[in-house]
């Protein structure tokens, strides 16, 4: 989803396009310059914007393997709160469009045995672990084929006429 589409979801919600587009550039607009003064922006159930200092450090240049040194520099980041989490994963699901609370609820939780419970239950079979074959070498690439070859330049074709013409390629009348 990207801005335009994430206007036209709020839209949605609150009837009219105009209203949606400065709802959402507010929010945005907020977060910014919140984060820009060195301040968070927590959103309970949702997540954490903050502003995170970078040091500055050597980097390598990919291309010719040059150390490049990097400045020290702000960047944001994001941690995703818990209830986030949970709707992401599925442990809790969202509330219905028409804004009924009965999805609301978490799922149930799986409870898992006691291990006294455990212990009474007949022993499970024991199995002998899987014999491992040794590590062998991978055998050697073969060598690359020549590519076919192509059309030959000017330069080999004048060569090879000056050849030919040297060892009587040409009879004359």
């Amino acid at each position: 989803m990207n801005k335009a589409e994430l206007i036209e979801a709020v839209a949605g919600k609150v009837g009219d396009r105009r209203t949606a587009m400065t709802a959402v550039e507010a929010v945005l607009s907020t977060v910014q310059r919140t984060l820009v003064a060195g301040e968070r922006v927590a959103l309970s159930g949702f997540g954490v914007f903050e502003k995170v200092e970078r040091a500055a450090r050597t980097a390598r240049n990919p291309a010719t393997g040059a150390p490049v040194q990097l400045a020290a520099t702000s960047v944001p980041r994001f941690r995703a709160g818990q209830g986030f989490k949970d709707v992401v994963s599925g442990a809790r699901t969202l509330p219905d469009d028409d804004g009924s609370a009965a999805a609301t609820a978490p799922a149930p939780r799986v409870r898992r045995a006691a291990p006294a419970a455990a212990a009474e239950s007949a022993p499970a079979p024991t199995r002998a672990p899987a014999a491992k074959a040794p590590a062998r070498k991978a055998p050697a690439k073969a060598p690359a084929a020549k590519a076919p070859a192509g059309k030959a330049s000017k330069a080999a074709k004048k060569d090879s006429k000056k050849d030919g013409k040297a060892k009587g390629g040409k009879k004359s009348k």
